[in-house]
């Protein structure tokens, strides 16, 4: 794995049911690769890595970072 992507961490936290975080590859083409569906109060952890580059949060939840957190309602 590449020191860019050593140790990222993103926590998200489900503020709705049914949000909806969607992972996107890295590379020259960028594709779906996996989805999961959260319920209101759970949370999930998860990596950047050499073949996670992106992710995708469809409604409402708090999304917490190195770099601060963020709101999707703000």
């Amino acid at each position: 794995m590449s020191e860019l992507t050593q140790g990222e961490y993103v926590v998200i936290k489900a503020k709705e049911n049914g949000a909806h975080v969607i992972g996107l590859t890295r590379g020259q083409d960028t594709k779906f690769h996996h989805t999961e569906k959260l319920d209101k109060g759970e949370v999930m952890i998860f990596q950047f890595t050499d073949h996670t580059s992106a992710v995708k949060i469809r409604g409402k939840a708090v999304i917490y970072t190195k770099h601060g957190v963020v709101d999707t309602e703000e």
